[in-house]
């Protein structure tokens, strides 16, 4: 994945703190960790077949990030046509780490925000991205 633009794809799970983890993963990775080699799309136009958007993750190496077992994320993007290179699910990440309960679902709390550097931090690894800004706390 180290030469491609990667594409993250969380779910869409309003209202759910794995769902939201995913999102802010997504955002950690395109905006801080991985500038540029990290590219997302909307979930939902995955799902009407938007020509753009199944082209992008078509021709790109994807990782879905799913937030419950019904795994939308993963299932959209097999449904156009690709299987993804990585598929997790959120909950995995906190079951390495059970002491980090996300305390909301908007504003996840300290527990849930560390999570969101944890999975972005090995995402952006295996995307070969630096695994934390310069200058932040060890994940």
């Amino acid at each position: 994945m180290a030469n491609k633009t990667t594409v993250v794809l969380p779910c869409s799970g309003i209202g759910k703190p794995y769902g939201e983890i995913g999102r802010q993963s997504t955002y950690t990775l395109m905006e801080d960790l991985c500038p540029g080699k990290v590219t997302t799309t909307c979930l939902a136009k995955l799902m009407i077949g938007d020509p753009d958007a199944v082209e992008l993750v078509k021709n790109n190496p994807v990782i879905t990030l799913d937030g419950c077992a019904q795994d939308c994320a993963r299932k959209n993007v097999e449904s156009a046509g690709k299987k993804p290179d990585r598929a997790v699910r959120v909950i995995n990440t906190f079951k390495h780490h059970r002491d980090l309960k996300p305390t909301g679902i908007l504003d996840l709390g300290e527990p849930g925000r560390k999570l969101v550097e944890i999975l972005a931090s090995d995402l952006a690894l295996e995307i070969d991205c630096p695994a934390k800004k310069e200058g932040s706390a060890d994940a």
